[in-house]
């Protein structure tokens, strides 16, 4: 299920660096730290990567 908005995406990658040890847990805040305690890493890395939809959007702003 990928992320419905920027700031979910970004919460998921925060929770997915701390799953991988590439942060502390200490430093996980408000849904990024609530991600983490009840995601997997594989459901993490499907929410933090950007849809296909989004890219195409974004291609049709800058046009």
């Amino acid at each position: 299920m990928p992320a419905t908005s920027e700031q979910q995406r970004k919460d998921a990658a925060t929770a997915l660096a701390a799953k991988h040890g590439s942060m502390p847990v200490s430093q996980l805040q408000g849904p990024a730290k609530e991600l983490y305690d009840t995601m997997t890493e594989d459901q993490l890395e499907e929410m933090a990567k950007k849809s296909e939809t989004d890219e195409t959007e974004k291609d049709d702003e800058e046009s």
